[in-house]
């Protein structure tokens, strides 16, 4: 059931009831990156920062997602954020990143759109609409004037895209090492999954299987998935993890050349 018009633009695009809910606590979420799952748990996948992971692969849907990061003085791993996803369906490619950004102006939009190769533009105000013509169950709508974006294939999937910086009280207090010509902007997530096999895989994936056992320490404050080779990817159009599915009937061949990324 779609929210009705009244709804408050805080309400999750695909909620039942209306009522207000943030993005970043419901299933599919992630955010720098925590991850809820499919199972209602949350959990971090930090990854490696300029690498690319598979989020979810099925037998005809795979996303990627390219991290960025940060090593604060003292760490011994990297602050991680991802920078672009890339979903994979039908043969196509659809691309979504945050473009690299020094000083932040939330009335500028950062996002990046492109479908095929070809760049995906929008009017920038709220609720402007794109469906492609290629793909005329694929729309993408701005959920706010800038940098926000609600991706919808009909019957399959919806993606809420936002693109965010890191402020500079947030790289004091937890040490990101922002700098002046770098604020990090990355892209918040919520998905929603409408049609996936038994099969599913990928990091965040694996969660919506029946069979999944969540498997992380309750006591943790930050329960962490590893596994990092299991989902590499060795481009973020590429469908070549260990646990990739993604064999769509009937693609065409595409090369992996995709949207550069700054």
């Amino acid at each position: 059931m779609e929210c009705p018009a009244a709804c408050p633009q805080s309400c999750y695009a695909d909620c039942n009831s209306c009522k207000p809910v943030c993005v970043c606590s419901v299933p599919g979420a992630c955010g720098d990156p925590r991850f809820i799952g499919g199972d209602g748990n949350a959990f971090y996948f930090h990854g490696r920062r300029d690498a690319d992971f598979c989020v979810l692969s099925d037998r005809d849907l795979q996303i990627n997602a390219h991290f960025i990061g940060k090593r604060g003085d003292g760490m011994t791993r990297d602050f991680t954020w991802i920078q672009a996803i890339a979903v994979l369906f039908d043969g196509h490619r659809l691309y979504v990143g945050a473009r690299k950004t020094a000083a932040w102006d939330d009335d500028v939009d950062r996002l990046e759109l492109a479908l095929d190769g070809e760049p995906v533009r929008l009017p920038q105000e709220a609720d402007a609409a794109w469906t492609s013509s290629a793909v005329p169950a694929l729309s993408i709508t701005r959920t706010k004037a800038a940098n926000g974006v609600l991706v919808a294939l009909d019957g399959r999937f919806k993606i809420r895209a936002n693109a965010v910086p890191i402020t500079e009280e947030e790289s004091k207090v937890h040490r990101y090492g922002v700098t002046s010509d770098d604020c990090l902007a990355h892209l918040d997530l919520a998905f929603r999954f409408d049609d996936l096999t038994g099969d599913v895989h990928g990091v965040v994936g694996q969660t919506y299987r029946s069979d999944y056992v969540n498997r992380f320490d309750v006591r943790a404050a930050m329960p962490t998935m590893g596994g990092e080779t299991n989902f590499t990817t060795s481009n973020l159009f590429a469908a070549d993890c260990a646990v990739a599915r993604y064999a769509p009937a009937g693609a065409g061949h595409h090369d992996d050349d995709g949207v550069a990324m700054v």
